[in-house]
């Protein structure tokens, strides 16, 4: 094995997270907010921008006068400086543009607000998400100032992930030789009533009026809330926005419009000599003489708002001062264009809520609710981000898996009223105005090829994913038995296998094949014998469909129109196809069995046989599977004799679900080498893209398909020519589970490289559109490097690291606790911890990469009884009773031996 392991990329690791700085920072914005409860991303620069809480997906979407400033005073010697804390080096970096992205888009009031007002020199970003730490860094301030912003990322408990809330703490320590006073201020636009499209300027928009500030005073805090009286209760802007300080002392400028209003305000109150020492304390009904008057805003006009929290530090001494951004839209609606013929339902808005809303009033409902909350929600997400940052691997991979929950928490996922859960691709963007746009949903909805790829959710949230899958199945599937590969809402409208409104009778195949896939994985995933016995009729009917119209003759290779992921359609055998088929008919297998259908069992297991040898006899060429294209079919867009990147991906999912090799291993091991040698560019200098540029210039990556031996089809494949993060990770993934480490972290280096923070967002990994859903596939790297493996259904746990080190460390996910998996070379042999972090992991059986005598196995100092199973390539334990390890406990397994 290479260095890979060790090797940094661009981006280097902190003691906490990875750091970004300099040209790095260009594209750094970490999305901050809850599962489907929008988002407002944090800049590297300090900024907030792209401002999505609104039920609409813009990218580009931006509130002004929305900031945070501090203020500091010394009466002797004298002193008094003023700081947005923003950086102010974003206006002189180079102006270098990135093809299809715009995360480096600075927007036009908040390039004035820093060039009218001075922001500190520089900053620097550490990520580990869900957390961000900004360090702001100006010789002139005699505070070192550092914000810490996250809202609540518990993996398992989908509704503490789900709150519609920023938490922002800013630790300031006077490190100067003389007492500092002064005051940290927070300010926020009331948007309410905005559609989070059209452009504002200022505070004014054509949708703003009668916006509405209260002050709302309590014993530890101080709030402004923020509304509009002139909206109906069913208007899709009615809502909430508040801005809360925790801090002691907290005053308020509840309305103006202008910054140099707050600033000045700022100003005044850091003069005002009496507020030395504790009588700060004392001062919450201060009042300006720049305090506006109230009442609602004019007609396209609303009212700004701030919080000054005021600061005494002696020198050497730290305080913290935390502030908490909150909203409340419970009105989503259905704003985005559906697939299919035209459908006129005349002024019909079509009103799908927020689940968040089931559980709030509103949005000081919402604060309340994380002050309260606020020490275990802190301490669970904490947990999570040490428990991937402590790892030990790369802390370029690391990074990588931490951003995976960014991808579900962006505005490509929403939650609405009624519990359901959905996904586009993607996010509309850059990468996607030249067709569809740069605002709104992209390609609706829960698109079953590319959500194939995504396994991050159904691991972090599986009751997520789960309800999904209901929907695939008693919503979307037709009553022939085919699936539709999208979701049209609400679900009670005609769904696209309805006649009436056009089909189609042959949606997707890739897609459909992937159901399967995935109700065998929601199955493994905790869902239950019981929800696998409701799914199991609509498995039953839509392999009855597929093998009806693809493999009539029961060969097991599929044969005619191909509808795929790659918007169009293979015709005649291929192995992308192919191997997904091969792999469903092995889920299916083992759910029939799990039903106790013998008869659908052997069914499947024969034509799996059949298809398994036939496929390989027919497309193998020695170094990888080609397609035989169907003389009788349309000529475009096939790959015949092409290397397609993704040609294995049935086999991938057969590995994440334990189905073993459903190709010949050694097949399968050449074929991922032929891959990384043909398709994996080391620069894309002088590279002519045929569609859109996902790498390019010195970039490294994976392309779609190329075709070493000549034979490239004068229209081939669409995609060819591109690059796509979520095949990436297949491919990089499904490489180290065949145990080609060195080829496998070599794609997923590269691709860690290009989402660097130079030239793109380590937070938006896109494709057809932004934070797109396919990227999702990264979470199987975790479950490679580590060998993981877990079965709710049997309560069995394997572990199997890549990597032959003294020491592997990596977190770890079951369906009801998470935690810790360290496996340690001693002196004698080997020492195994399992630490449950939050929840509970019950184990009834445990695999282990290794092999020895002398086995003990402890939790909490108690001895457990347990049989074994000693095989040439590891060690299975199986304990008497089930094992529960609860939080904060550890199980520990020593062995006399060596690594098998």
């Amino acid at each position: 094995m290479t260095d890979l392991m060790n090797t940094q990329t661009s981006t280097p690791q902190s003691e906490w997270g990875a750091e970004y700085r300099g040209e790095a920072l260009r594209h750094v914005a970490m999305p901050l907010g809850g599962l489907g409860a929008g988002q407002i991303a944090l800049g590297g620069d300090g900024g907030l921008r792209q401002w999505q809480i609104f039920n609409q997906v813009n990218h580009l979407g931006f509130v002004p006068d929305s900031f945070f400033a501090i203020r500091t005073t010394c009466i002797e010697p004298p002193l008094n400086t003023t700081r947005i804390l923003q950086s102010r080096e974003v206006l002189t970096r180079r102006d270098e543009s990135t093809p299809l992205v715009n995360d480096d888009t600075l927007p036009l009031d908040q390039r004035t607000l820093l060039q009218q007002y001075s922001g500190v020199e520089r900053t620097r970003f550490t990520g580990a998400y869900p957390f961000a730490r900004i360090a702001y860094e100006d010789a002139e301030l005699p505070v070192n100032v550092e914000l810490e912003a996250y809202s609540p990322f518990i993996p398992l408990d989908a509704q503490a992930s789900g709150l519609p809330a920023i938490i922002f703490t800013f630790t300031l320590h006077n490190h100067w030789t003389h007492a500092i006073q002064g005051g940290l201020g927070a300010t926020l636009q009331n948007a309410v009533g905005w559609d989070g499209v059209t452009p504002i300027s200022g505070n004014h928009n054509p949708l703003y009026g009668g916006n509405i500030n209260h002050l709302h005073e309590h014993e530890r805090t101080t709030s402004l809330l923020m509304g509009n009286a002139a909206l109906s209760d069913d208007h899709p802007g009615v809502g909430q926005m508040a801005l809360t300080c925790l801090a002691p002392g907290t005053r308020a400028y509840e309305r103006w419009t202008q910054p140099a209003h707050f600033l000045r305000f700022m100003n005044a109150y850091n003069l005002d000599h009496h507020l030395q020492g504790q009588s700060v304390n004392s001062q919450r009904s201060y009042k300006n003489s720049l305090h506006l008057p109230g009442g609602a805003s004019a007609p396209g006009e609303t009212w700004d708002g701030g919080l000054l929290a005021p600061f005494w530090l002696e020198p050497g001494e730290t305080k913290t001062i935390t502030f908490i951004v909150s909203w409340y839209f419970p009105n989503r609606y259905v704003n985005f264009s559906q697939f299919g013929p035209r459908r006129n339902y005349g002024k019909s808005r079509f009103w799908l809520g927020n689940e968040y809303a089931t559980r709030f009033t509103g949005a000081l409902d919402v604060a309340d609710y994380v002050i309260e909350n606020r020490s275990w929600l802190e301490a669970a997400s904490r947990k999570w981000a040490t428990g991937i940052y402590s790892s030990s691997m790369p802390n370029w991979l690391n990074e990588a898996l931490a951003a995976q929950g960014s991808l579900m928490r962006s505005p490509t996922c929403f939650w609405t009223e009624d519990g359901k859960f959905y996904g586009f691709e993607g996010s509309l963007g850059a990468s996607t105005s030249m067709w569809s746009g740069d605002f709104g949903g992209s390609c609706p909805l829960n698109c079953t090829h590319v959500w194939n790829y995504a396994q991050a959710l159904s691991c972090l949230f599986p009751q997520l994913e789960q309800n999904m899958r209901d929907t695939d199945l008693k919503h979307v599937q037709a009553p022939e038995g085919y699936i539709p590969h999208r979701t049209i809402l609400p679900l009670y409208l005609q769904q696209l296998w309805d006649v009436s409104i056009g089909g189609p009778t042959n949606p997707a195949l890739d897609g459909m094949l992937g159901t399967v896939l995935k109700v065998y994985r929601e199955g493994r995933q905790g869902a239950g014998r019981a929800w696998l016995a409701e799914c199991w009729p609509h498995v039953e009917r839509l392999m009855t469909y597929i093998m009806a119209h693809w493999d009539a003759d029961g060969d097991g290779v599929l044969e005619g129109e191909q509808p795929n992921t790659y918007d169009i359609a293979f015709y005649g055998p291929n192995m992308y196809i192919g191997a997904l088929w091969l792999a469903a008919l092995r889920a299916a297998e083992e759910l029939a069995r799990l039903q106790a259908d013998e008869e659908h069992a052997a069914t499947y297991r024969r034509i799996f046989e059949l298809g398994s040898q036939k496929y390989d006899e027919l497309l193998w060429n020695g170094e990888y599977y080609i397609q035989l294209i169907d003389p009788n079919s349309p000529p475009s867009d096939q790959f015949g004799e092409g290397c397609l990147a993704d040609q294995l991906f049935g086999q991938w999912w057969a590995h994440l679900l334990d189905l073993g090799h459903i190709l010949p291993e050694e097949h399968v091991k050449t074929t991922l080498r032929s891959i990384v040698q043909y398709n994996f560019r080391e620069s894309f200098q002088g590279f002519t893209h045929g569609y859109r540029v996902f790498a390019d210039q010195d970039d490294r990556g994976l392309l779609v398909c190329t075709w070493p031996h000549g034979g490239r089809p004068e229209i081939p494949v669409r995609y060819c020519d591109e690059v796509w993060t979520g095949m990436e990770y297949q491919v990089g993934a499904h490489c180290i589970m065949e145990g080609l480490v060195d080829e496998g972290l070599k794609v997923l280096a590269a691709l860690r490289e290009r989402y660097n923070g130079t030239r793109r967002n380590p937070y938006n990994e896109i494709e057809c559109g932004d934070h797109y859903a396919r990227a999702m596939a990264g979470w199987s790297a975790l479950e490679a490097i580590s060998g993981f493996h877990y079965n709710a259904l049997e309560s069995a746990l394997c572990f199997a690291p890549a990597e032959d080190t003294d020491v592997f460390r990596a977190p770890f996910i079951t369906s009801e606790g998470w935690g810790t998996f360290e496996q340690r070379r001693t002196a004698t042999g080997w020492r195994v911890e399992l630490s449950c972090a939050v929840g509970q992991v019950e184990i009834e059986r445990l695999r282990l990469a290794i092999t020895g005598t002398n086995i003990t196995v402890t939790s909490e100092q108690e001895t457990l009884v347990f049989g074994t199973l000693q095989q040439d390539d590891g060690l299975t334990l199986a304990f008497e009773q089930p094992i529960t390890l609860e939080a904060n406990t550890t199980l520990v397994i020593s062995a006399a031996g060596s690594r098998s």
